[in-house]
């Protein structure tokens, strides 16, 4: 006689109960947080953040001349500041798009999308 023979011709058994999902029973084994949030603070603190450049005048009387001197049917790249809502800093973003209109009073560019972006925060405009 060998091992097992006594037991491997039977039936599995099958409970009398609908059985659980993967998906429910892996979710027995998932880490444990004891401090929620905790590690999405971690992640906000690690993120970084670049500082706003600023300009000297020679680089802002550039940019101004360049927006006076704009034919709204051109497309430009417009680079500028974007302030973190979180911490100090921001990041550059890049666009291309077409000038909808320039407030000079509010210090305002609005594109054609009507995104807003302040004259202040503009870094470097290039016609393409």
């Amino acid at each position: 006689m060998h091992n097992y023979d006594d037991i491997i011709n039977i039936k599995h058994f099958e409970p009398k109960h609908k059985r659980m999902s993967i998906y429910n029973r892996s979710s027995q084994f998932a880490p444990f947080a004891a401090l929620d949030g905790f590690s999405d603070e971690i992640e906000e603190t690690t993120r970084i953040t670049e500082k706003k450049i600023i300009l000297d005048n020679e680089e802002k009387e550039k940019i101004n001349n360049i927006l006076l001197n704009l034919d709204k049917n051109k497309e430009i790249k417009i680079k500028y500041f974007v302030k973190d809502l979180k911490k100090d800093g921001g990041s550059y973003k890049e666009i291309k798009s077409y000038i909808k209109k320039i407030d000079y009073i509010n210090k305002k560019i609005t594109l054609i999308n009507n995104m807003k972006i302040s004259i202040y925060d503009v870094i470097s405009i290039k016609i393409e």
